[in-house]
């Protein structure tokens, strides 16, 4: 049925269109329904509406202290988003949705052309079926933009070297690798190609690269790479503020080969990844690779480059970041595209394999019973899911039992012949509830809008604010003069900078404060704050300078940064 499609040209063309046509609905359903949420989304959208807000562009920052944790693509891309839309719900998350389309088209492109128009049409379907790529494509952090650059350095390089020669491609694709660079670091993820492409090529399966090929490349990616670099290692180092050079410093070093080698957050043994995070990232292409790990080993024997390539990149890039003791389970995005790659050629066999379709058909009951469960347990107000009805406010019981109804509608209808179909309607339809009710559920309690709205009310027009041991959704919210004491200086010592600062004008000055920080304020009196309720699972007061008249004050305890995009005037307001 499905070559049938393909059959004549307008019926080509058709098909195009409905993969283009339902992969747009996917990931973009729910665009502008919610604010930017923790913990990544806040940060970035502040970045980018803090370049729009000054006019600095080149170097980022957060609340008026420089940003050095990453480089500034992603957040230029944000900026950019947000002023052409005007409109920060839709804009902070259109980059990550253009670049999840992206990796899908080139993804498809690259197949098409290794493989024919079927299976290409086919691993489409399948990409946009995974789990983590879906997920990621509709989420404002950074790694899908990184996917996105890996992908179309893979493909550049791919093109020249089984499909070329294409010398414009393999420099495109080292160019992209650049690009990477400035989003995240780890941009040259598709040097894991080259290890197998060296065999590969002496075996005379794989076009050879010459030294001015070579070079040719090595130039496009550090010319990107420069032309970022160079100005941003000028004005750091010859500028007046000495925190520029630690900027510098910090984002040469740090951030790279100390973060990877010398990780000091998310830190996880070797197996993270293999046993905790692509059996979910993965799914459901997870559940082929038993009868995918024969024939990829026949083709392996057979030379086949088109598969080899993606294949061993895929392998060394989990193994990479395998070695590294600071771990995330977003970093495995990239490998989705070079996965879906080495299973497209068996993708059509796999698809009519009982075992693979019965594995989906479990798979897709054990879901829909878990719901259902889930959805009983909470009508009946049991343990777990209580809390979560009292932290966050919300009662999906009813939803949840109508999708476990319909993950097993779906499973005892397609039966287990179909159930690889079963599972993937029934996860594109968890998508469609989740960028729907799912964030008009979520929204009021991920996002502070309506708690700052009530700390506006609560100051005056006069008031101003400081927050203690800021977060970033917080300060995105702020629409009056805000500070904070910054990002990376320890609480003990910010408290006697914010009672100095408070001190200045009591009448007029509040504290905002988590509840993880009020035993640092013990010297006050925290029974004259507003309480605030329960926002991402915390407490939050309003606390007015008059309490803390007897605190002990140091104005050179900590440093004092004013957000650029509280102020009034600022024209931050006009994307809210």
């Amino acid at each position: 049925m499905l070559s049938s499609c393909f059959a004549t040209r307008p019926r080509r063309l058709l098909a195009w269109a409905v993969l283009i046509v339902f992969a747009t609905i996917l990931l973009s359903l729910g665009l502008g329904w919610r604010d930017p949420w923790p913990a990544d989304e806040p940060r970035f959208a502040l970045n980018a509406i803090e370049m729009l807000v000054t006019g600095d562009f080149w170097i980022p920052h957060r609340g008026g202290e420089l940003y050095a944790d990453k480089p500034p693509i992603f957040m230029w891309a944000s900026a950019l988003s947000i002023w052409l839309t005007g409109s920060l719900r839709i804009g902070f998350l259109l980059p990550t949705l253009l670049a999840g389309l992206g990796t899908l088209a080139l993804t498809v492109d690259l197949v098409r052309r290794l493989y024919g128009r079927r299976i290409a049409w086919l691993s489409g379907l399948a990409l946009l079926a995974t789990l983590q790529f879906v997920l990621q494509a509709k989420t404002a952090q950074i790694d899908m933009m990184l996917t996105f650059f890996t992908t179309l350095g893979a493909y550049g390089v791919m093109r020249h070297v089984l499909l070329g020669p294409a010398l414009w491609w393999w420099r495109i694709g080292f160019a992209a690798m650049g690009a990477g660079i400035l989003t995240k670091g780890v941009g040259f993820l598709p040097m894991a190609l080259f290890p197998a492409w060296g065999w590969l090529a002496y075996k005379g399966q794989a076009h050879k690269v010459n030294l001015r090929q070579w070079l040719e490349g090595g130039a496009c990616l550090l010319a990107v790479v420069l032309a970022w670099g160079i100005p941003m290692v000028m004005i750091t180092t010859f500028g007046d503020d000495p925190s520029l050079a630690a900027y510098r410093d910090n984002i040469l070093f740090k951030q790279t080969g100390q973060r990877y080698a010398n990780s000091w957050a998310h830190l996880k043994p070797w197996y993270y990844y293999i046993f905790e995070v692509l059996p979910w990232a993965w799914m459901p292409l997870v559940l082929a690779l038993p009868w995918a790990l024969p024939n990829w080993w026949r083709r392996i024997r057979r030379l086949d480059a088109r598969l080899i390539l993606p294949l061993s990149a895929l392998v060394l890039i989990i193994v990479f970041f395998s070695l590294s003791p600071g771990k995330r389970g977003v970093y495995m995005l990239p490998t989705i595209p070079l996965m879906v790659l080495a299973l497209a050629p068996l993708l059509p066999g796999l698809l009519r394999q009982r075992p693979v379709n019965v594995c989906a058909f479990g798979v897709t009951l054990v879901l829909g019973g878990l719901l259902l469960v889930a959805s009983i347990l909470g009508f009946i107000r049991i343990g777990a899911l209580q809390k979560l009805a009292h932290d966050y406010g919300i009662t999906p019981w009813w939803d949840w039992l109508v999708l476990g109804g319909v993950a097993i509608a779906l499973a005892v209808l397609m039966r287990p012949r179909r159930g690889m179909l079963a599972c993937t309607l029934f996860l594109w339809l968890v998508w469609g509830w989740w960028s729907t009710l799912g964030y008009m559920w979520m929204d009021p309690h991920r996002s502070p809008r309506d708690m700052m709205a009530v700390v506006d009310e609560q100051l005056g027009p006069q008031g101003e604010l400081a927050m203690l041991d800021f977060s970033e959704e917080t300060l995105l919210h702020a629409h009056r003069p805000t500070v904070h004491f910054g990002d990376h200086t320890p609480v003990d010592e910010q408290v006697p900078r914010a009672m100095a600062w408070l001190a200045e004008n009591p009448g007029k000055r509040w504290l905002l404060v988590e509840e993880g920080d009020f035993d640092s304020l013990e010297c006050g009196d925290l029974n004259q704050g507003v309480d605030l309720g329960l926002q991402n699972s915390s407490l939050w007061k309003l606390i007015p300078g008059t309490a803390f008249s007897g605190c002990p004050a140091d104005a050179n305890a900590a440093p004092l940064y004013l957000a650029p995009t509280s102020l009034p005037g600022s024209g931050a307001e006009t994307y809210f």
